[in-house]
């Protein structure tokens, strides 16, 4: 795992929208195969944080890096994207309750509040939004930002924001 560092990140609100130009705090580079390694090193930076927003282009690896930090919290329930139900809950023994929202079906942030996002965002409990660009004006301006790319079949980059 190779890292750099960078040192900025620039949010811009535009009316009821975030639209964000995210650079990253931190890079890292690694095979697929070192995820769980990848997940459990993030946690220890970003563990403060309560809610981390997963960016990532379609087959970038989001919810496999959800998976394996839920497996590395101790999850012991089915992990899965919440794709259709917007939001899955599962019980941790390292950090409670952790709910795992899917965000892509959403059209705005008012979808997001009828889905009940607001809810779980308010909480105190981690939460892990997989595609928040769709309702970026939820996120609080604390989130841990993690940002998965797909250099190739088994490589990814991640770079991560507000530490």
């Amino acid at each position: 795992m190779r890292g750099r560092y960078l040192y900025y990140i620039v949010a811009i609100q535009l009316k009821k929208t975030r639209f964000f130009a995210l650079r990253s705090d931190m890079e890292f580079t690694f095979n697929l195969r070192e995820i769980k390694q990848v997940a459990q090193n993030l946690y220890a930076i970003g563990k403060n944080r309560k809610v981390w927003a997963v960016h990532g282009e379609m087959g970038a690896g989001k919810t496999t890096f959800i998976h394996a930090l839920c497996e590395n919290l101790g999850v012991e329930s089915a992990i899965g994207s919440p794709t259709y139900s917007i939001i899955n809950e599962y019980k941790s023994s390292v950090a409670g309750t952790i709910f795992h929202m899917d965000w892509y079906r959403l059209k705005d942030e008012d979808e997001a509040l009828q889905a009940g996002v607001e809810d779980c965002l308010l909480s105190g409990n981690l939460c892990l939004v997989e595609w928040p660009e769709r309702a970026a004006v939820l996120l609080p301006d604390d989130c841990f930002h993690i940002i998965i790319t797909a250099l190739n079949e088994h490589t990814r980059q991640v770079s991560i924001t507000g530490v």
